[in-house]
Protein backbone atom coordinates (compact mmCIF):
# COMPACT_ATOMS: atom_id res chain seq x y z
CA UNK A 1 0.00 0.00 0.00
CA UNK A 2 1.56 3.18 -0.66
CA UNK A 3 2.06 6.14 1.52
CA UNK A 4 -0.95 8.33 0.06
CA UNK A 5 -3.23 5.26 0.42
CA UNK A 6 -1.98 4.71 4.03
CA UNK A 7 -2.50 8.07 5.19
CA UNK A 8 -5.92 7.61 3.25
CA UNK A 9 -7.16 4.91 5.73
CA UNK A 10 -5.88 7.00 8.26
CA UNK A 11 -7.94 9.76 7.62
CA UNK A 12 -10.64 7.68 6.90
CA UNK A 13 -10.41 6.44 10.27
CA UNK A 14 -9.88 9.38 12.43
CA UNK A 15 -13.23 10.64 10.34
CA UNK A 16 -15.26 8.00 11.34
CA UNK A 17 -13.80 7.92 15.03
CA UNK A 18 -14.62 11.44 15.38
CA UNK A 19 -18.21 11.18 13.58
CA UNK A 20 -18.38 8.30 16.04
CA UNK A 21 -17.19 10.01 18.98
CA UNK A 22 -19.49 13.26 17.81
CA UNK A 23 -22.55 10.97 17.27
CA UNK A 24 -22.64 9.55 20.98
CA UNK A 25 -22.11 13.10 22.47
CA UNK A 26 -25.46 13.84 20.62
CA UNK A 27 -27.06 10.96 21.58
CA UNK A 28 -26.12 11.32 25.61
CA UNK A 29 -27.38 15.40 24.89
CA UNK A 30 -30.45 14.12 24.17
CA UNK A 31 -30.60 11.34 26.26
CA UNK A 32 -29.88 14.19 29.06
CA UNK A 33 -32.17 16.37 27.39
CA UNK A 34 -34.96 14.31 27.41
CA UNK A 35 -34.51 13.23 30.93
CA UNK A 36 -34.47 16.77 32.04
CA UNK A 37 -38.11 17.29 33.94
CA UNK A 38 -40.57 20.66 33.30
CA UNK A 39 -40.05 22.24 36.63
CA UNK A 40 -43.75 23.71 37.38
CA UNK A 41 -43.42 25.77 41.29
CA UNK A 42 -46.59 26.66 43.21
CA UNK A 43 -46.19 28.97 45.64
CA UNK A 44 -49.72 28.58 47.86
CA UNK A 45 -49.02 31.02 49.92
CA UNK A 46 -48.78 33.72 46.98
CA UNK A 47 -52.44 34.64 46.24
CA UNK A 48 -53.11 36.62 42.58
CA UNK A 49 -56.23 37.32 43.89
CA UNK A 50 -59.86 35.49 43.15
CA UNK A 51 -59.97 32.72 41.00
CA UNK A 52 -63.42 33.29 39.59
CA UNK A 53 -65.24 30.71 37.61
CA UNK A 54 -65.26 32.26 34.27
CA UNK A 55 -65.36 28.91 32.92
CA UNK A 56 -68.61 27.54 33.98
CA UNK A 57 -70.93 29.34 31.03
CA UNK A 58 -72.39 27.45 28.56
CA UNK A 59 -74.43 27.83 24.95
CA UNK A 60 -75.70 26.46 21.81
CA UNK A 61 -78.02 27.19 18.51
CA UNK A 62 -81.19 25.07 19.18
CA UNK A 63 -82.96 25.75 22.59
CA UNK A 64 -85.25 22.59 21.59
CA UNK A 65 -82.47 20.22 22.43
CA UNK A 66 -82.65 21.99 26.06
CA UNK A 67 -85.20 19.71 27.10
CA UNK A 68 -84.77 16.46 24.84
CA UNK A 69 -83.29 13.02 26.84
CA UNK A 70 -79.52 13.74 26.10
CA UNK A 71 -80.13 17.42 26.83
CA UNK A 72 -81.27 17.33 30.32
CA UNK A 73 -78.89 14.56 31.08
CA UNK A 74 -76.15 17.14 29.80
CA UNK A 75 -77.58 19.71 31.75
CA UNK A 76 -77.11 17.97 35.35
CA UNK A 77 -73.88 17.27 33.99
CA UNK A 78 -73.07 20.59 33.78
CA UNK A 79 -74.74 21.55 37.16
CA UNK A 80 -72.90 18.88 38.97
CA UNK A 81 -69.58 19.53 38.03
CA UNK A 82 -69.33 23.16 39.37
CA UNK A 83 -70.01 24.99 42.42
CA UNK A 84 -70.62 27.70 41.69
CA UNK A 85 -74.03 27.87 39.28
CA UNK A 86 -73.52 27.43 35.30
CA UNK A 87 -75.44 30.23 32.85
CA UNK A 88 -76.75 28.68 29.55
CA UNK A 89 -77.62 30.82 26.74
CA UNK A 90 -79.49 29.85 23.97
CA UNK A 91 -80.53 31.44 20.08
CA UNK A 92 -84.27 31.24 19.01
CA UNK A 93 -85.91 32.28 22.53
CA UNK A 94 -88.27 34.53 20.54
CA UNK A 95 -88.13 32.66 17.08
CA UNK A 96 -91.01 31.72 15.23
CA UNK A 97 -91.97 28.14 14.34
CA UNK A 98 -93.45 24.79 15.74
CA UNK A 99 -90.54 23.83 18.18
CA UNK A 100 -89.21 21.42 16.14
CA UNK A 101 -85.00 21.86 16.36
CA UNK A 102 -82.47 21.54 13.43
CA UNK A 103 -78.96 22.18 12.70
CA UNK A 104 -78.26 25.90 13.57
CA UNK A 105 -82.37 25.78 14.17
CA UNK A 106 -85.14 26.54 17.23
CA UNK A 107 -88.39 28.06 17.91
CA UNK A 108 -90.27 28.71 20.62
CA UNK A 109 -93.62 30.35 18.47
CA UNK A 110 -93.55 33.08 21.38
CA UNK A 111 -95.14 35.64 19.84
CA UNK A 112 -97.77 35.71 16.54
CA UNK A 113 -100.53 38.14 15.33
CA UNK A 114 -104.46 37.41 15.10
CA UNK A 115 -106.16 38.56 11.92
CA UNK A 116 -106.70 42.39 13.09
CA UNK A 117 -102.67 42.51 13.62
CA UNK A 118 -102.97 42.31 17.88
CA UNK A 119 -100.06 40.21 19.51
CA UNK A 120 -100.76 36.79 20.60
CA UNK A 121 -98.26 35.19 23.19
CA UNK A 122 -97.62 32.08 23.84
CA UNK A 123 -94.79 31.06 26.76
CA UNK A 124 -95.48 26.95 26.43
CA UNK A 125 -91.98 26.24 24.61
CA UNK A 126 -90.28 29.42 26.43
CA UNK A 127 -91.29 27.96 29.93
CA UNK A 128 -90.40 24.34 28.80
CA UNK A 129 -86.90 25.61 28.30
CA UNK A 130 -86.46 27.76 31.29
CA UNK A 131 -88.12 25.16 33.67
CA UNK A 132 -85.52 22.96 32.62
CA UNK A 133 -82.65 25.09 33.21
CA UNK A 134 -84.12 26.05 37.13
CA UNK A 135 -84.90 22.49 37.41
CA UNK A 136 -81.58 20.96 36.91
CA UNK A 137 -79.85 23.84 39.06
CA UNK A 138 -78.45 26.41 35.95
CA UNK A 139 -79.44 29.96 35.36
CA UNK A 140 -81.13 31.29 32.09
CA UNK A 141 -78.39 33.72 30.42
CA UNK A 142 -81.37 35.32 28.45
CA UNK A 143 -80.68 36.26 24.63
CA UNK A 144 -83.38 38.33 23.43
CA UNK A 145 -83.88 37.35 19.92
CA UNK A 146 -84.77 36.43 17.73
CA UNK A 147 -87.32 38.59 15.27
CA UNK A 148 -90.79 37.00 15.44
CA UNK A 149 -92.43 36.58 11.91
CA UNK A 150 -95.19 38.83 11.85
CA UNK A 151 -92.83 41.49 13.34
CA UNK A 152 -90.00 40.97 10.76
CA UNK A 153 -90.06 43.26 8.21
CA UNK A 154 -88.90 40.88 5.71
CA UNK A 155 -91.10 37.74 6.89
CA UNK A 156 -90.34 35.77 3.88
CA UNK A 157 -88.73 33.89 3.41
CA UNK A 158 -88.62 32.92 7.11
CA UNK A 159 -87.11 29.86 7.84
CA UNK A 160 -83.67 28.65 6.84
CA UNK A 161 -82.36 24.69 6.17
CA UNK A 162 -79.06 25.28 6.63
CA UNK A 163 -76.55 24.23 5.07
CA UNK A 164 -78.90 23.86 2.03
CA UNK A 165 -79.52 27.28 1.46
CA UNK A 166 -79.31 30.71 2.54
CA UNK A 167 -79.00 30.80 6.85
CA UNK A 168 -79.60 34.90 7.04
CA UNK A 169 -83.39 35.07 6.43
CA UNK A 170 -86.45 36.91 7.99
CA UNK A 171 -85.57 35.84 11.45
CA UNK A 172 -82.72 38.21 11.06
CA UNK A 173 -84.49 41.68 10.41
CA UNK A 174 -85.32 44.75 12.08
CA UNK A 175 -88.49 45.20 13.31
CA UNK A 176 -92.03 46.91 11.69
CA UNK A 177 -93.04 48.37 15.01
CA UNK A 178 -90.51 48.88 17.47
CA UNK A 179 -92.86 49.79 20.33
CA UNK A 180 -94.11 45.95 19.17
CA UNK A 181 -91.36 44.70 19.84
CA UNK A 182 -91.03 46.69 23.10
CA UNK A 183 -93.94 45.22 24.52
CA UNK A 184 -93.07 41.50 23.39
CA UNK A 185 -89.95 42.48 25.92
CA UNK A 186 -91.85 43.57 28.34
CA UNK A 187 -94.44 40.96 28.56
CA UNK A 188 -91.48 37.77 28.28
CA UNK A 189 -89.59 39.73 31.41
CA UNK A 190 -92.84 40.33 32.89
CA UNK A 191 -93.96 36.62 32.53
CA UNK A 192 -90.51 35.34 33.96
CA UNK A 193 -91.32 37.63 37.11
CA UNK A 194 -94.55 36.11 37.83
CA UNK A 195 -93.46 32.65 36.96
CA UNK A 196 -89.96 32.62 38.92
CA UNK A 197 -90.22 35.57 41.00
CA UNK A 198 -88.30 38.94 41.52
CA UNK A 199 -84.99 37.30 43.29
CA UNK A 200 -84.60 34.91 41.06
CA UNK A 201 -85.04 36.67 37.69
CA UNK A 202 -83.11 39.19 38.92
CA UNK A 203 -80.09 37.28 39.07
CA UNK A 204 -80.00 36.57 35.42
CA UNK A 205 -78.31 38.35 32.51
CA UNK A 206 -80.03 39.92 29.84
CA UNK A 207 -78.58 40.25 26.30
CA UNK A 208 -79.74 41.84 23.53
CA UNK A 209 -79.28 39.42 19.91
CA UNK A 210 -76.44 38.34 18.83
CA UNK A 211 -73.62 38.86 16.49
CA UNK A 212 -75.46 42.27 15.16
CA UNK A 213 -72.26 43.13 13.39
CA UNK A 214 -72.80 40.36 10.92
CA UNK A 215 -75.38 38.52 9.27
CA UNK A 216 -77.57 37.99 12.58
CA UNK A 217 -78.45 41.59 12.07
CA UNK A 218 -80.03 43.26 8.64
CA UNK A 219 -79.83 46.41 10.28
CA UNK A 220 -77.80 49.15 10.65
CA UNK A 221 -75.23 49.79 13.55
CA UNK A 222 -77.84 52.48 14.94
CA UNK A 223 -81.49 50.64 14.44
CA UNK A 224 -79.27 48.05 16.77
CA UNK A 225 -78.83 50.83 19.35
CA UNK A 226 -82.71 51.24 18.92
CA UNK A 227 -83.51 47.16 19.50
CA UNK A 228 -80.88 47.82 22.20
CA UNK A 229 -82.62 50.77 24.37
CA UNK A 230 -86.23 49.15 23.38
CA UNK A 231 -85.57 45.79 24.71
CA UNK A 232 -83.38 47.55 28.24
CA UNK A 233 -86.47 49.85 28.64
CA UNK A 234 -88.50 47.15 28.58
CA UNK A 235 -86.91 44.44 30.60
CA UNK A 236 -85.90 47.27 33.30
CA UNK A 237 -89.98 48.36 33.32
CA UNK A 238 -90.85 44.90 34.69
CA UNK A 239 -87.85 44.49 36.69
CA UNK A 240 -86.41 47.87 37.57
CA UNK A 241 -83.12 45.35 38.80
CA UNK A 242 -82.52 43.38 35.90
CA UNK A 243 -78.88 43.19 34.72
CA UNK A 244 -79.10 44.27 30.95
CA UNK A 245 -76.13 44.29 28.28
CA UNK A 246 -74.88 43.68 24.96
CA UNK A 247 -73.61 44.13 22.05
CA UNK A 248 -72.35 40.41 21.86
CA UNK A 249 -70.26 40.99 18.48
CA UNK A 250 -67.88 39.11 17.01
CA UNK A 251 -63.81 39.20 17.86
CA UNK A 252 -63.54 42.57 18.10
CA UNK A 253 -59.77 41.25 16.56
CA UNK A 254 -62.05 42.33 12.71
CA UNK A 255 -62.09 46.26 12.63
CA UNK A 256 -65.71 45.76 11.58
CA UNK A 257 -66.78 44.36 15.03
CA UNK A 258 -64.54 46.86 17.32
CA UNK A 259 -66.21 49.42 14.61
CA UNK A 260 -69.21 48.41 16.04
CA UNK A 261 -68.05 47.44 19.96
CA UNK A 262 -67.21 51.10 19.91
CA UNK A 263 -70.12 52.93 18.20
CA UNK A 264 -72.20 50.97 20.61
CA UNK A 265 -70.40 51.54 23.83
CA UNK A 266 -70.48 55.52 22.55
CA UNK A 267 -74.44 55.63 22.39
CA UNK A 268 -74.65 54.03 25.99
CA UNK A 269 -72.23 56.58 27.11
CA UNK A 270 -73.85 59.65 25.57
CA UNK A 271 -75.90 58.87 22.88
CA UNK A 272 -79.82 59.67 22.50
CA UNK A 273 -81.84 56.91 24.48
CA UNK A 274 -84.42 55.96 21.14
CA UNK A 275 -87.03 54.43 23.62
CA UNK A 276 -86.96 57.11 26.49
CA UNK A 277 -85.41 60.34 24.71
CA UNK A 278 -82.67 60.63 27.35
CA UNK A 279 -79.56 60.31 27.34
CA UNK A 280 -77.58 57.05 27.09
CA UNK A 281 -78.53 53.27 28.07
CA UNK A 282 -78.66 51.37 30.89
CA UNK A 283 -75.14 48.62 30.77
CA UNK A 284 -74.67 46.50 32.97
CA UNK A 285 -72.31 44.13 31.33
CA UNK A 286 -70.23 43.96 28.13
CA UNK A 287 -70.53 41.22 25.61
CA UNK A 288 -68.13 40.38 22.64
CA UNK A 289 -67.38 37.11 21.39
CA UNK A 290 -63.88 35.52 20.05
CA UNK A 291 -62.93 32.40 17.95
CA UNK A 292 -59.87 30.82 16.48
CA UNK A 293 -59.20 29.45 13.13
CA UNK A 294 -58.25 25.78 12.89
CA UNK A 295 -57.16 25.00 9.33
CA UNK A 296 -55.82 21.53 7.85
CA UNK A 297 -51.87 22.03 7.76
CA UNK A 298 -49.36 19.19 6.21
CA UNK A 299 -52.34 16.39 6.87
CA UNK A 300 -53.17 17.42 10.92
CA UNK A 301 -54.89 19.97 12.26
CA UNK A 302 -53.02 23.03 13.41
CA UNK A 303 -55.22 25.55 16.07
CA UNK A 304 -55.51 28.63 15.62
CA UNK A 305 -55.00 29.98 18.95
CA UNK A 306 -53.12 33.68 18.42
CA UNK A 307 -56.50 34.24 16.54
CA UNK A 308 -59.04 33.61 19.20
CA UNK A 309 -56.64 35.68 21.82
CA UNK A 310 -56.59 38.81 19.61
CA UNK A 311 -59.91 39.21 19.51
CA UNK A 312 -60.04 39.28 23.39
CA UNK A 313 -57.24 41.56 23.31
CA UNK A 314 -58.15 43.93 21.12
CA UNK A 315 -62.14 43.89 23.03
CA UNK A 316 -60.96 44.29 26.77
CA UNK A 317 -58.67 47.04 25.53
CA UNK A 318 -61.78 48.70 23.68
CA UNK A 319 -63.68 48.33 27.19
CA UNK A 320 -60.86 49.93 29.24
CA UNK A 321 -60.89 52.83 26.82
CA UNK A 322 -64.48 53.99 27.94
CA UNK A 323 -63.13 54.79 31.88
CA UNK A 324 -67.07 54.81 32.50
CA UNK A 325 -67.34 50.87 31.74
CA UNK A 326 -64.20 50.08 32.27
CA UNK A 327 -65.09 48.52 35.77
CA UNK A 328 -68.12 46.47 34.20
CA UNK A 329 -68.01 42.64 33.84
CA UNK A 330 -67.20 41.62 30.36
CA UNK A 331 -68.64 38.21 28.98
CA UNK A 332 -67.16 36.67 26.15
CA UNK A 333 -71.07 35.28 25.30
CA UNK A 334 -69.06 32.84 22.90
CA UNK A 335 -65.75 32.21 23.42
CA UNK A 336 -64.43 29.23 20.45
CA UNK A 337 -61.69 27.57 18.75
CA UNK A 338 -63.56 28.28 15.33
CA UNK A 339 -67.26 29.24 14.97
CA UNK A 340 -69.29 27.01 13.82
CA UNK A 341 -70.49 24.41 15.87
CA UNK A 342 -73.05 22.65 13.77
CA UNK A 343 -70.43 22.23 11.42
CA UNK A 344 -69.21 18.41 11.23
CA UNK A 345 -65.45 16.84 11.24
CA UNK A 346 -66.40 14.83 7.99
CA UNK A 347 -67.23 17.65 6.12
CA UNK A 348 -64.95 20.37 7.19
CA UNK A 349 -61.83 18.30 8.18
CA UNK A 350 -60.22 21.16 10.42
CA UNK A 351 -62.63 20.41 13.16
CA UNK A 352 -61.67 16.87 13.38
CA UNK A 353 -59.69 18.38 16.90
CA UNK A 354 -63.37 18.24 18.34
CA UNK A 355 -63.67 14.65 19.69
CA UNK A 356 -60.30 13.94 21.11
CA UNK A 357 -57.80 15.75 23.46
CA UNK A 358 -56.32 18.94 21.60
CA UNK A 359 -59.49 20.60 22.29
CA UNK A 360 -59.73 20.07 26.12
CA UNK A 361 -55.91 21.11 26.24
CA UNK A 362 -56.47 23.81 23.52
CA UNK A 363 -59.54 25.61 25.98
CA UNK A 364 -57.48 25.34 28.78
CA UNK A 365 -54.32 27.30 27.76
CA UNK A 366 -56.74 29.91 26.32
CA UNK A 367 -58.54 30.34 29.15
CA UNK A 368 -55.61 31.01 31.45
CA UNK A 369 -54.12 33.67 28.83
CA UNK A 370 -57.56 35.27 28.72
CA UNK A 371 -57.62 35.44 32.39
CA UNK A 372 -53.93 37.36 32.24
CA UNK A 373 -55.04 40.04 29.23
CA UNK A 374 -57.85 40.77 31.56
CA UNK A 375 -55.08 41.15 34.18
CA UNK A 376 -52.79 42.85 32.24
CA UNK A 377 -55.77 45.50 30.75
CA UNK A 378 -57.17 45.85 34.65
CA UNK A 379 -60.93 44.63 33.08
CA UNK A 380 -63.21 42.56 34.53
CA UNK A 381 -63.75 39.56 32.82
CA UNK A 382 -66.71 37.53 34.14
CA UNK A 383 -67.57 35.20 31.77
CA UNK A 384 -66.01 32.71 28.92
CA UNK A 385 -68.81 31.04 27.30
CA UNK A 386 -68.28 27.65 25.55
CA UNK A 387 -70.62 27.51 22.68
CA UNK A 388 -71.12 23.86 22.59
CA UNK A 389 -73.71 21.50 23.86
CA UNK A 390 -75.31 18.47 22.21
CA UNK A 391 -77.00 17.51 18.92
CA UNK A 392 -80.21 14.80 19.63
CA UNK A 393 -79.85 12.16 16.82
CA UNK A 394 -77.11 12.65 15.09
CA UNK A 395 -74.30 10.16 14.30
CA UNK A 396 -71.71 8.99 17.36
CA UNK A 397 -68.15 11.53 17.21
CA UNK A 398 -69.23 13.49 13.46
CA UNK A 399 -67.24 15.93 14.92
CA UNK A 400 -69.59 18.99 15.75
CA UNK A 401 -68.70 20.75 18.35
CA UNK A 402 -70.45 19.27 21.49
CA UNK A 403 -69.94 18.43 25.00
CA UNK A 404 -71.13 14.97 24.22
CA UNK A 405 -72.41 12.53 22.10
CA UNK A 406 -75.58 10.56 22.22
CA UNK A 407 -75.33 10.45 25.68
CA UNK A 408 -71.37 9.62 25.79
CA UNK A 409 -69.01 12.64 27.11
CA UNK A 410 -66.35 13.86 25.26
CA UNK A 411 -62.76 14.33 27.11
CA UNK A 412 -63.79 18.18 26.74
CA UNK A 413 -66.41 18.31 29.74
CA UNK A 414 -64.22 16.29 31.72
CA UNK A 415 -61.59 19.69 31.43
CA UNK A 416 -64.78 21.38 32.74
CA UNK A 417 -65.03 18.85 35.77
CA UNK A 418 -61.42 19.38 36.65
CA UNK A 419 -61.99 23.21 36.26
CA UNK A 420 -65.02 22.60 38.18
CA UNK A 421 -62.88 21.46 41.16
CA UNK A 422 -60.85 24.49 41.55
CA UNK A 423 -61.91 27.25 44.07
CA UNK A 424 -60.55 30.02 46.31
CA UNK A 425 -57.61 32.49 45.49
CA UNK A 426 -55.36 32.16 42.37
CA UNK A 427 -51.97 31.25 43.40
CA UNK A 428 -48.50 31.74 41.67
CA UNK A 429 -47.79 29.16 39.26
CA UNK A 430 -44.41 29.07 37.15
CA UNK A 431 -42.95 26.63 34.82
CA UNK A 432 -39.45 26.05 33.27
CA UNK A 433 -41.27 25.42 29.70
CA UNK A 434 -44.07 28.30 29.22
CA UNK A 435 -45.03 29.99 25.79
CA UNK A 436 -45.59 33.59 27.06
CA UNK A 437 -48.76 35.51 26.50
CA UNK A 438 -47.20 37.86 23.86
CA UNK A 439 -45.48 34.78 22.12
CA UNK A 440 -49.45 33.05 21.94
CA UNK A 441 -51.06 36.75 20.50
CA UNK A 442 -48.47 36.85 17.79
CA UNK A 443 -48.52 32.90 16.42
CA UNK A 444 -50.36 31.18 19.17
CA UNK A 445 -48.26 27.53 20.42
CA UNK A 446 -46.62 26.44 17.41
CA UNK A 447 -42.66 27.22 17.78
CA UNK A 448 -42.65 24.69 21.07
CA UNK A 449 -44.53 23.17 23.71
CA UNK A 450 -46.24 25.00 26.66
CA UNK A 451 -46.24 22.92 29.40
CA UNK A 452 -47.82 25.56 32.21
CA UNK A 453 -50.54 25.86 34.45
CA UNK A 454 -53.18 27.37 36.68
CA UNK A 455 -53.32 26.67 40.37
CA UNK A 456 -55.46 27.83 43.04
CA UNK A 457 -56.37 27.78 47.02
CA UNK A 458 -59.13 26.80 49.39
CA UNK A 459 -59.43 26.54 52.72
CA UNK A 460 -58.44 22.86 52.87
CA UNK A 461 -57.05 22.04 49.25
CA UNK A 462 -54.48 23.21 46.57
CA UNK A 463 -55.56 22.30 43.01
CA UNK A 464 -53.23 22.31 39.85
CA UNK A 465 -54.25 22.05 36.23
CA UNK A 466 -51.37 21.62 33.96
CA UNK A 467 -51.16 20.80 30.61
CA UNK A 468 -49.05 19.60 27.59
CA UNK A 469 -50.15 21.57 24.28
CA UNK A 470 -48.97 22.64 20.90
CA UNK A 471 -51.25 24.04 18.25
CA UNK A 472 -50.23 21.42 15.83
CA UNK A 473 -52.33 17.97 16.13
CA UNK A 474 -49.84 15.60 18.03
CA UNK A 475 -46.83 17.52 17.85
CA UNK A 476 -46.62 17.79 21.76
CA UNK A 477 -44.72 14.65 23.31
CA UNK A 478 -44.69 13.11 26.13
CA UNK A 479 -42.18 14.50 28.95
CA UNK A 480 -41.79 14.54 32.42
CA UNK A 481 -42.97 17.12 34.86
CA UNK A 482 -41.71 18.11 38.49
CA UNK A 483 -44.59 19.90 40.34
CA UNK A 484 -43.17 21.23 43.62
CA UNK A 485 -46.27 22.84 46.02
CA UNK A 486 -44.81 25.39 48.72
CA UNK A 487 -46.23 27.19 51.04
CA UNK A 488 -48.80 24.66 52.32
CA UNK A 489 -50.09 25.74 56.01
CA UNK A 490 -47.48 24.37 59.18
CA UNK A 491 -50.75 23.35 60.57
CA UNK A 492 -51.52 20.48 58.01
CA UNK A 493 -51.02 17.06 58.45
CA UNK A 494 -50.14 14.53 56.05
CA UNK A 495 -51.37 15.70 52.33
CA UNK A 496 -53.58 13.56 50.00
CA UNK A 497 -53.10 13.42 46.54
CA UNK A 498 -55.63 12.73 44.11
CA UNK A 499 -54.69 13.23 40.44
CA UNK A 500 -56.88 12.94 37.72
CA UNK A 501 -55.97 12.53 34.36
CA UNK A 502 -57.28 13.75 30.59
CA UNK A 503 -55.11 11.48 27.84
CA UNK A 504 -55.75 9.41 24.90
CA UNK A 505 -55.86 6.29 27.96
CA UNK A 506 -58.12 8.52 30.63
CA UNK A 507 -61.61 10.16 30.69
CA UNK A 508 -61.49 9.87 26.53
CA UNK A 509 -64.79 7.96 25.31
CA UNK A 510 -63.34 8.82 21.84
CA UNK A 511 -60.16 6.31 21.79
CA UNK A 512 -62.26 3.51 23.69
CA UNK A 513 -65.21 3.99 20.85
CA UNK A 514 -62.21 3.92 18.06
CA UNK A 515 -61.01 0.56 19.64
CA UNK A 516 -64.71 -1.10 19.42
CA UNK A 517 -64.66 -0.20 15.69
CA UNK A 518 -66.32 2.79 15.88
CA UNK A 519 -69.90 1.32 16.16
CA UNK A 520 -73.04 3.64 15.30
CA UNK A 521 -75.40 1.08 17.02
CA UNK A 522 -73.14 0.79 20.62
CA UNK A 523 -74.25 -2.74 22.44
CA UNK A 524 -75.63 -1.75 25.68
CA UNK A 525 -72.58 -3.21 27.21
CA UNK A 526 -70.48 -1.03 24.91
CA UNK A 527 -72.56 2.13 25.68
CA UNK A 528 -72.30 1.57 29.57
CA UNK A 529 -68.39 1.04 28.43
CA UNK A 530 -68.59 4.23 27.00
CA UNK A 531 -70.21 6.33 29.29
CA UNK A 532 -67.90 5.08 32.17
CA UNK A 533 -64.88 5.77 30.13
CA UNK A 534 -66.74 9.68 29.50
CA UNK A 535 -66.31 10.71 33.25
CA UNK A 536 -63.48 11.56 34.55
CA UNK A 537 -60.69 9.31 36.06
CA UNK A 538 -58.12 9.23 38.36
CA UNK A 539 -54.56 8.73 37.35
CA UNK A 540 -53.67 6.69 40.07
CA UNK A 541 -55.22 5.44 43.18
CA UNK A 542 -55.45 8.33 46.05
CA UNK A 543 -52.62 8.83 48.47
CA UNK A 544 -50.87 10.37 51.17
CA UNK A 545 -47.53 12.19 51.69
CA UNK A 546 -45.80 14.22 54.09
CA UNK A 547 -44.87 17.54 53.59
CA UNK A 548 -41.50 18.77 53.61
CA UNK A 549 -40.24 22.22 54.72
CA UNK A 550 -44.39 23.18 53.87
CA UNK A 551 -43.51 21.72 50.50
CA UNK A 552 -44.96 18.84 48.42
CA UNK A 553 -42.85 17.28 45.22
CA UNK A 554 -45.03 14.97 42.76
CA UNK A 555 -42.70 13.50 39.54
CA UNK A 556 -44.88 12.25 36.57
CA UNK A 557 -45.11 12.29 32.98
CA UNK A 558 -47.42 14.17 30.89
CA UNK A 559 -48.05 12.76 27.44
CA UNK A 560 -48.68 15.18 24.76
CA UNK A 561 -52.04 16.82 24.51
CA UNK A 562 -52.84 15.65 28.07
CA UNK A 563 -54.36 17.29 31.11
CA UNK A 564 -53.32 16.84 34.81
CA UNK A 565 -55.69 17.95 37.92
CA UNK A 566 -53.49 17.41 40.94
CA UNK A 567 -55.73 18.54 44.13
CA UNK A 568 -54.22 18.27 47.50
CA UNK A 569 -55.76 18.22 50.42
CA UNK A 570 -55.23 18.27 53.95
CA UNK A 571 -56.89 18.54 57.70
CA UNK A 572 -55.85 20.34 60.34
CA UNK A 573 -53.69 19.34 63.12
CA UNK A 574 -55.06 19.81 66.64
CA UNK A 575 -53.43 22.52 68.34
CA UNK A 576 -51.99 22.06 72.22
CA UNK A 577 -53.26 24.25 74.75
CA UNK A 578 -50.10 27.18 74.91
CA UNK A 579 -49.00 26.41 71.16
CA UNK A 580 -49.53 28.67 68.47
CA UNK A 581 -52.60 28.81 66.29
CA UNK A 582 -53.03 27.14 63.17
CA UNK A 583 -53.09 29.53 60.12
Amino acid sequence: MSGCARIANMNRRRYLQVATFAYLIFLLIQHLCAQTPVVIRVDAGQSLGPLNPVWNYFGYDEPNYTYALHGRELIAELSASNNAQVQIRTHNLLTTGDGTPALKWGSTNAYTEDSAGHPVYDWTIVDKILDTYLQLGVKPFVEIGFMPQALSTHPEPYRHHWPKDELFVGWTYPPKDFAKWGELVYQLALHCVARYGKSEVAGWNWEVWNEPDIGYWHGTPEEYDKLYDFAVDAVRRALPEAKVGGPATTGPGAAKAAAFLRQFLRHCASGTNYATGKIGAPLDFISFHAKGSPEVKDGHVQMGLAHQLRDVDEGLKIVSSFPQFAHLPVILSESDPEGCAACSAKDHPQNAYRNGTLYPANTAVAIRAMLDLNARSKTNLAGILTWAFEFEDQPYFLGYRTLATNGIDKPILNLFRMLGLMSGARVELKSSAPVNLDEMLTSGVRSKTDVDGLAARGNHEVTVLLWNYQDDEAAATELPVQLNVMGLPTGAGRILVKHYRIDQNHSNSYTVWKSMGSPQSPTAEQSQSLKATGQLQLLESPRWVDRKDGAVRLDFPMPGESLSLVELSWFYLPVRLGSASCP
